[in-house]
């Protein structure tokens, strides 16, 4: 009775799922006469008990040893595959932490939805989500994890594609939906591929079957390298890192998810095959350097954007680069410690932004400013979730950035100099973000802006006192590192450049005197950063190029040699035909000659290649 909740821990996300199924009645084509709200009290009902139940069961888990549980799925012809959970207090805390930013995410989507048809489909596909990145975390198959990011992905277009009247939703998702898609195919050759070599798909067993693997080098690199395809998609990694720019033109509750938990999918599954990436070193060198150039350059395009919500998703990108650079150089807990941290600040920058966007209908940085006395709670928690960010002391991601710069310092100082940029200029991209937003003087859409609805304000408030409390709640667990074993130069160094990034973006975006558009070096230079660094542009003389000169390759053949042969042959029918209609008159003698004629003609074809062979 005292594992009761740990051992039933599959429930969580089936809560989730059926509040998606109990909510499509709201649907306003079947029930018209409540409205569609209680779509979204029945959602957010069941994710409350999912909260409740991943809490429970983290409280029974809380420093004992991992459980496994699994469930046959498949037995059929020698294959037999099973749905492998594991219950451990990483697993049930990664649970508990999707469906607490779940509920606030629900609860804050009443008052951004509020005037809004589309709450039946909103709140089924965010509780599609919750139920399976819950089963994401809580699985130890990789077959079954490729089923859910399957699952995901679908989410991800239809959720972006939500108010889909509007052409440039539609291009948004279609692009996002198709992006990621590339990445699940590969993955997908990977683990059919895997199941053969290593005879399991379970994470525990791959990871004592790669300790004593003896896999052909090259083998072993195609291998790795599929593997991280599809991690490489979901967390917006260059090259695939366009669809979370995409993915913009949907609902900002949906944002908040997109931006913290959803895109992290790619990263627990790196993380879950970390030790199988080890077999290859080639691998682990493309994780670094894909997510070290993904790092630099998403930093240095946040800060060249004026749409608030895609300053925001490169700096995703820019942080789940670090994922990937932590996961490359075996620093799994780091990484997993990052996730944490950097999940609770950014979901704060989401939520603090996401009411002012909605009464001033309008994303554009350029058309803000002065809010700082119209909207002192969003500032306030802007500020935070900013410091929250960055290796701010004693805020969260402080710990894990320096854990990790201390580790890269003794072993890849180059790494150690990305780390440092990128909080740098994170930083100053934050700092821009408020100047722009918060500083100077109120503008025409600004001038009447106050606080918004509660349930706006109350979501946002509770999790930037959660966000002040994640030191506390790492001291806890026991996961800070002692800072007597740290470097201090690695310490000075990112707090330096931190504050630096902020002093420098408050002096340029702060300061009234300062002509606004900032100018930074040439037109050109800035339009690089500006458009993604051509990367769209590239795609369209390389990838869209090749596409098309194939698909219009398969078109001439069809066209010409498929369709041509087979025309021809109908058309020489046809000519038959109609010739042989002249032999019809009804007499015998013709018909008897007709079959003489056809007959000597067969014979003819078979004798001359016997002729030949006599000679």
């Amino acid at each position: 009775m005292t594992h009761l909740f740990s051992q039933t821990v599959w429930l969580v996300p089936c809560y989730a799922l059926i509040g998606a199924i109990l909510a499509i009645p709201w649907s306003p084509g079947l029930i018209r006469r409540t409205g569609p709200r209680p779509a979204g009290y029945v959602s957010i009902f069941m994710t409350l008990l999912a909260f409740l139940h991943s809490l429970l069961a983290l409280k029974e888990v809380w420093h004992q040893a991992p459980e496994y549980l699994s469930f046959s799925w498949l037995h059929a012809a020698g294959l037999n595959i099973t749905l492998d959970l594991e219950v451990s207090a990483v697993t049930v805390g990664a649970a508990a932490l999707i469906t607490g930013l779940n509920l606030l995410t629900q609860i804050y989507a009443i008052a951004y939805l509020e005037m809004d048809w589309g709450w039946a489909r909103f709140y089924s596909l965010v509780a599609l989500f919750e139920a399976g990145m819950c089963l994401l975390v809580l699985c130890n198959s990789l077959f079954f994890s490729y089923v859910v990011l399957e699952i995901l992905t679908l989410g991800t277009y239809l959720i972006v594609g939500m108010w889909y009247n509007q052409p440039l939703v539609v291009t948004g998702a279609r692009d996002a939906f198709l992006t990621k898609r590339v990445g699940d195919l590969v993955l997908l050759m990977a683990v059919v591929a895997l199941l053969p070599i290593a005879g399991t798909w379970n994470y525990t067993e791959l990871a004592q079957w790669a300790q004593t693997a003896n896999l052909d080098p090259k083998v072993a690199t195609f291998l790795t390298l599929a593997l991280i395809a599809g991690p490489i998609a979901k967390c917006a990694q260059f090259p695939l890192h366009l669809w979370l720019d995409e993915a913009m033109e949907g609902p900002y509750p949906a944002t908040i998810l997109r931006n913290t938990v959803i895109v992290e999918t790619g990263a627990w599954v790196l993380i879950k095959l970390q030790p199988v990436l080890q077999l290859s070193p080639v691998a682990s060198q493309v994780i670094i350097w894909v997510g070290a150039v993904t790092a630099i350059g998403a930093s240095l395009i946040s800060i060249a954007q004026i749409d608030i919500k895609r300053v925001l998703s490169y700096l995703v990108s820019a942080y789940m680069g670090l994922v990937f650079i932590a996961v490359g150089t075996g620093q799994t807990q780091t990484a997993l410690i990052l996730i944490f941290t950097y999940t609770i600040a950014m979901s704060l920058l989401v939520m603090s932004t996401g009411g002012i966007v909605l009464n001033n209908i309008s994303q554009n940085l350029t058309q803000y400013g002065g809010l700082w006395s119209r909207r002192p709670i969003s500032g306030i928690c802007l500020l935070v979730g900013a410091g929250s960010l960055v290796a701010l002391p004693p805020l969260g991601n402080f710990w894990a950035l320096v854990e990790m710069g201390d580790f890269l310092w003794k072993t890849q100082p180059v790494l150690f100099g990305v780390l440092l940029a990128v909080n740098g200029l994170c930083a100053f991209s934050l700092a821009r973000l408020f100047g722009l937003m918060f500083g100077g003087k109120p503008t025409d859409i600004t001038l009447r802006s106050p606080e918004g609805l509660w349930l706006l304000v109350l979501p946002m408030v509770v999790v930037m006192g959660f966000t002040l409390h994640v030191p506390l709640l790492l001291l806890q667990w026991q996961l800070l590192p002692d800072l007597s074993t740290l470097n201090p130069s690695v310490i000075f160094l990112l707090v330096f450049l931190t504050l630096d990034g902020f002093a420098l973006g408050s002096i340029v975006y702060l300061n009234e005197n300062w002509q606004k558009p900032v100018r930074f070096g040439p037109q050109f230079l800035q339009d690089f950063f500006a458009y993604d660094l051509y990367t769209e542009k590239l795609y369209k003389v390389t990838i869209v190029l090749l596409v098309g000169i194939v698909s219009k390759a398969v078109y001439w053949f069809d066209r010409f040699i498929v369709d041509g042969f087979v025309n021809l042959v109908g058309l020489a029918t046809v000519l038959g035909g109609q010739s042989l209609r002249y032999n019809i008159s009804g007499q015998t003698q013709f018909y008897v000659l007709s079959i003489l004629l056809g007959v000597s003609l067969f014979l003819f074809a078979i004798a001359v290649p016997l002729l030949n062979l006599s000679f």
